[in-house]
């Protein structure tokens, strides 16, 4: 592992493509901190300390934490995800999306152009709702003012700065994919997530020290967090592959085909979107109790959709699986892999090619994806078990599962594997002696 991060150094243009998207993680975080202007950040904070925990910690999550400090990023990323995703579900139901999505090299840049605009227009409507929200909160529990000039210019001036913000950060996201190393985006969220990791490690410290938990008992917990670490990795890393044989083609005096090849279908093909669907569904009762706080049916109904009850995790469990079920569908159609196939001279040993190809993918891909989505509903609750029935601070909590461990563990094996494949070109050693690291879908 020592020789292969020295390798790293060793090759000039990984070498420059690592320093590279380190200055513009730099840019980010140094972003992060600049206020948004006729805001009261302390009074926003306090208020954030008392929901931290719904849709808005969700939202908060996503930015880094720059959406309870009110800053130019406050929108993070996820207009250009919410856009995206969009775009995704309509390429599965309108037929104009579809064909872009198999024109190639040519319907992938119309898509990305889309795209864009897609994520202005929804940074436009957010940063009206985030303006909205910031001066009906009125007052913070110390008494201060959140807003202290409310009005027309004020959410003229937030909806300017904050849809500036989110079209920088897609900048700065496109240029680390396009001249540094990784996935931009997904790289972006990954520092936003990681930034909290120190403080959560140094709130555990301070548990130790002052006496509320003995060192025995902080070792366990470490040991489950690495544990938990494993088996997200084995998830992500999990494949079941599916042998494929090409017969010979003769074309004028050259052979092609005959090779033998395999098709990856991973136990979680839906990634963390299943979490983040069931997350934003299940906030919905908290986010509403904010703005019903005297209403008994809320408060009965809030209760229900506690993070730490066994109603929240067992609807939280099925909505996981549900969703990891309907978005596998979007993402991985079994037709157009066996048309392709068929087209190509490919064949599964033993299956007829075209109907009967598709149907044997998909009867596979429907087996593996309940271990998988079972698993992945067991880490998405993980969390919410270690907040209830230990001391540990939920800050530290969410890292034993959730989406915060899944975009870690997947944005650093991705990552891992794009540095890997620059080693090996070069003839240097990856960083495990046997095997590769495999990558990972993006969303």
């Amino acid at each position: 592992m020592m020789g292969s991060l020295q390798s790293i150094f060793k090759i000039p243009e990984l070498k420059k493509r690592i320093i590279f998207t380190t200055l513009i993680l730099i840019v980010y975080r140094v972003g992060g901190h600049v206020p948004i202007p006729g805001v009261n950040a302390q009074a926003l904070l306090e208020y954030f300390q008392q929901a931290q925990r719904g849709l808005l910690g969700l939202y908060d999550l996503f930015a880094g934490g720059a959406f309870k400090r009110a800053t130019v990023f406050a929108l993070g990323i996820m207009p250009y995800i919410s856009a995206s995703i969009i775009i995704q579900l309509l390429g599965a139901v309108v037929p104009y999306f579809q064909k872009l999505q198999k024109e190639g090299e040519q319907g992938r840049k119309k898509i990305t152009q889309l795209t864009r605009y897609g994520t202005v227009a929804i940074s436009i409507m957010q940063g009206y709702g985030v303006s909205v929200f910031l001066e009906r909160i009125g007052y913070s529990t110390s008494g201060q003012l959140v807003v202290p000039h409310p009005g027309f210019g004020f959410r003229l001036l937030t909806m300017l700065t904050l849809s500036a913000g989110t079209i920088l950060i897609m900048w700065l996201g496109e240029l680390i994919t396009e001249r540094g190393i990784g996935n931009g985006i997904s790289l972006i969220i990954f520092i936003g997530i990681i930034a909290r990791f120190p403080n959560s490690i140094f709130d555990e410290l301070q548990q130790v020290a002052s006496g509320n938990r003995t060192l025995i008992t902080e070792l366990l917990l470490w040991v489950i967090f690495v544990g938990t670490v494993a088996g997200t990795v084995l998830l992500t890393q999990g494949t079941r592959k599916i042998p494929v044989q090409y017969a010979k083609r003769v074309i004028g005096r050259k052979i092609y085909g005959g090779q033998s090849t395999h098709i990856p279908l991973r136990v979680n093909t839906a990634g963390v979107m299943p979490i983040i669907f069931a997350q934003s569904i299940l906030f919905i009762p908290q986010t509403a109790m904010q703005f019903f706080p005297n209403s008994n049916f809320m408060m009965s109904i809030n209760a229900l959709f506690d993070y730490q009850s066994w109603s929240y995790w067992i609807i939280y469990g099925v909505m996981i699986v549900f969703f990891t079920y309907f978005y596998t569908a979007i993402a991985f159609n079994p037709v157009d892999v066996a048309d392709n196939m068929k087209k190509q001279g490919g064949f599964i040993p033993g299956v007829r090619p075209g109907k009967r190809t598709s149907e044997f993918i998909d009867n596979i891909l429907t087996r593996i994806t309940l271990p998988g989505s079972v698993f992945l509903a067991l880490i998405a609750i993980f969390p919410s078990v270690v907040a209830k029935f230990t001391n540990v601070s939920y800050n530290f909590a969410s890292f034993y599962g959730g989406t915060s461990l899944l975009i870690v563990v997947g944005v650093a094996l991705d990552t891992l594997q794009q540095v890997e494949s620059h080693l090996l070109m070069r003839h240097y050693d990856g960083f495990m002696k046997s095997g590769k690291i495999r990558g990972r879908r993006r969303f």
